[in-house]
């Protein structure tokens, strides 16, 4: 296990709408732009094998500039990799830690690069996170008419004997929910927290109201 002396200050940064990785999770990408298949190609004559996933802001209506990012994000190492006949890649990053974006590097490569830190996120790289107030009879109601509002299927077998941190995290990371309601999720300091933010954006989604709602 790396410690938060020893990961890079800087890393590329992919900003992908929706995507979520938290750390100890598996996160599978399809990589199929050219400047995102260089940034593969870098990433994996480095040591570290990192790329940092985060969430892009709204870009305004009429503006054609590259979006600006928000400032926390979650870096992955490529754990896994494959090639297609077109030449496409199949990727899967394993999350190891939280990041705080300080700013971005300009330079010569065509995807985006940040200097970043990973103080305050000592815990992501610890061992799996309990959540001792987690109700899984109620929790699993919920989320079976969240599902069933939402015409979605699932493996119930398999989400009721999931540890709580894969429950949660794989739910947090896979659920239709806003980006902006993604990027709480990330935020969240515990998974006490996190697993609090999901059942709360799951009740407004039932009452039938909006992320944007949410927000305002």
């Amino acid at each position: 296990m790396k410690h938060i002396r020893d990961l890079p200050d800087t890393l590329p940064v992919f900003p992908l709408p929706g995507a979520l990785l938290l750390p100890r999770a598996r996160l599978p990408l399809h990589i199929f732009e050219p400047r995102y298949l260089q940034m593969l190609e870098d990433c994996m004559k480095t040591p570290e094998r990192l790329i940092g996933m985060i969430q892009p802001r709204e870009v305004p209506a009429g503006k054609e500039a590259e979006p600006r990012l928000h400032a926390i994000g979650c870096a992955g190492r490529m754990t896994g990799f494959s090639e297609t006949e077109d030449g496409r890649y199949m990727v899967t990053l394993s999350g190891l830690s939280r990041f705080r974006l300080r700013e971005e590097v300009k330079g010569f490569t065509p995807y985006r690069r940040a200097r970043v830190e990973w103080q305050g996120f000592e815990r992501d790289q610890g061992g799996e996170e309990s959540d001792p107030g987690f109700d899984r009879p109620k929790f699993m109601d919920l989320l079976g008419r969240f599902f069933e509002s939402m015409d979605l299927s699932t493996d119930w077998e398999s989400l009721s004997g999931a540890e709580e941190e894969l429950l949660i995290n794989s739910l947090s990371m896979l659920c239709p929910f806003s980006a902006e309601d993604k990027q709480a999720l990330l935020e969240a300091p515990t998974l006490t927290t996190r697993r609090e933010t999901m059942v709360t954006l799951i009740e407004f989604a039932l009452r039938g109201g909006t992320g944007e709602e949410m927000m305002q």
